[in-house]
């Protein structure tokens, strides 16, 4: 698998939203295939810490949105911090190397 980091449009993206990702997978029974709908954010407190979503479906329950996880792990709770982790450092080795294009 790899991940791919599609920059945020500055005047398109909502506040503190820096990129989509995707997930590409290149072996096995998912090969040629692509799982979108992930993005990273930049959190609001004064960490700056950064924060990946998940792909997501809405729905509404008596006019209450909700959201349901499309992606959630089987029995290791962890499994998700292990792909945010993946996504993360992708899109830290993308800032690198567009400030290395500048």
């Amino acid at each position: 698998m790899t991940v791919k980091i599609v920059a945020a449009n500055e005047q398109a993206s909502p506040a503190g939203k820096l990129a989509d990702a995707e997930l590409h997978f290149v072996e096995g029974a998912l090969n040629g295939l692509k799982l979108i709908g992930f993005s990273v954010w930049e959190r609001r407190s004064p960490s700056g810490r950064r924060n990946v979503t998940f792909p997501a479906r809405t729905y509404s329950v008596n006019g209450e949105r909700r959201s349901y996880a499309l992606l959630r792990p089987i029995a290791d709770q962890d499994a998700q911090d292990k792909v945010r982790d993946v996504i993360l450092a992708a899109y830290v080795e993308h800032e690198a190397q567009n400030a290395l294009a500048r």
